[in-house]
């Protein structure tokens, strides 16, 4: 039975997590799980699993959650980073799930790496931020690094059985988004409200709005590089609307293998929690026949800069894919609180990559350093975008 950590409980991944485990109580016990400020779904997630400890963000969240358990069989509670890390390196813990969203996933996952934990990664800004640092503390430790993301469990699948040196590239698929076909000069007026409308996943805000602006897929693309030791030149992307093919691997045979499968993330979840079994679930079965036609194209560099951008970040290197996502953090969130418009987001992290001087990132307290310069130089430039739309008098 594999005791899990579950980071991010109260996300739609980290719900999924745990209804995988309710439906096989024979192979996992949830040891500890940690929230942000959804203390509600957090006691609900309490009674139903019994863990150990739990962690939350701050220590008015944690009042709040303590003050509602009962006196006996009560979980320790915890708060903020050091509250997460403790749920990441505990003693009766052998995986954790790395499920919280953005930067703030980075130090937890590490320090479980380097306590010798397993992990099922499903926070890909840690392998973008800190990848080589993260690949080499797990060689050293041990540690397997599973993923939880589709895309990359599909390549994962994909791998197995072949050998490594006849690999040519991978193509990672992207359903394109809600945009995918709208023109350019009609995406000045797109609204947070229709960006969180994907067409094909149900998913957290922050994660939703990076899929709409293809940012998702060009951190993917950095998690991809570091995860399965590739060039950059050896990883594609396309757009496939059906959300079908999850991602493929080319031989240099010309052999193309893929994995399929409806767009639940229950799968990949699974299939990283039970790695290298498949596990039963109730799921609808992939039915080709009624989908029909499975399309791919190239995808728009131009319309979708936030990809282009990603790019521009990973070939860089150093410390500029951890200043592309502290900017890309900021940009989102003053979009979803209607600060700045869709195409405001490439324009701050452009802009914030364009002032910041690339170095090379030897420990995580450089990548932590970067994230920060991201963020305040980021919030700066808010800060006067939002004073020069202010009507004067």
């Amino acid at each position: 039975m594999k005791k899990i950590a579950l980071l991010g409980a109260t996300g739609s991944i980290g719900v999924c997590v745990l209804e995988v485990a309710r439906t096989h109580p024979e192979e996992y016990r949830i040891v500890a799980l940690s929230a942000g400020r959804n203390g509600e779904l957090l006691l609900d997630q309490i009674q139903a699993f019994r863990p150990e400890a739990v962690a939350v963000l701050n220590e008015s969240v944690a009042a709040g959650i303590t003050s509602r358990l009962p006196a006996n069989k009560a979980p320790e509670v915890f708060f903020g980073v050091e509250g997460f890390v403790r749920l990441a390196t505990l003693e009766g813990v052998d995986t954790v799930v790395s499920a919280m969203t953005g930067a703030a996933g980075l130090i937890p996952t590490y320090e479980a790496i380097r306590a010798g934990k397993n992990i099922a990664l499903a926070n890909k800004e840690t392998m973008v931020m800190a990848g080589p640092l993260v690949m080499t503390e797990a060689r050293n430790r041990g540690v397997t690094i599973l993923p939880i993301d589709s895309e990359h469990s599909a390549i994962l699948q994909s791998l197995r059985g072949h050998r490594r040196e006849d690999i040519k590239r991978v193509i990672l698929t992207a359903s394109g988004g809600p945009f995918r076909d709208l023109p350019l000069d009609r995406m000045h007026d797109i609204t947070a409200a229709q960006a969180l409308r994907h067409p094909n996943w149900q998913m957290g805000p922050k994660i939703t709005i990076d899929s709409a602006t293809l940012m998702n897929k060009g951190l993917e693309v950095i998690e991809a590089r570091w995860l399965f030791d590739l060039e950059m030149d050896q990883i594609d992307i396309l757009i496939h609307p059906q959300s079908i093919l999850h991602s493929m691997v080319e031989y240099r045979d010309g052999s193309v293998i893929g994995q399929m499968g409806i767009p639940d993330m229950t799968i990949p979840i699974a299939y990283a929690l039970a790695y290298p079994r498949h596990l039963s679930n109730s799921l609808p079965r992939l039915d080709l026949e009624k989908i029909g036609d499975l399309s791919f194209q190239k995808p728009d560099m131009e319309r979708f800069r936030c990809l282009k951008l990603a790019l521009q970040a990973a070939a860089t290197g150093g410390s500029m894919p951890a200043v592309l996502n502290g900017a890309n953090e900021i940009a989102v969130d003053a979009f979803l609180r209607g600060m700045i418009g869709f195409l405001d987001i490439p324009a701050l992290i452009e802009k914030t990559m364009d002032a910041h001087v690339p170095s090379p990132v030897e420990s995580i307290e450089a990548v932590m350093a970067a994230d920060r310069w991201a963020r305040d130089t980021a919030l700066k430039f808010l800060d006067g975008k939002i004073q020069d739309r202010t009507p004067s008098g």
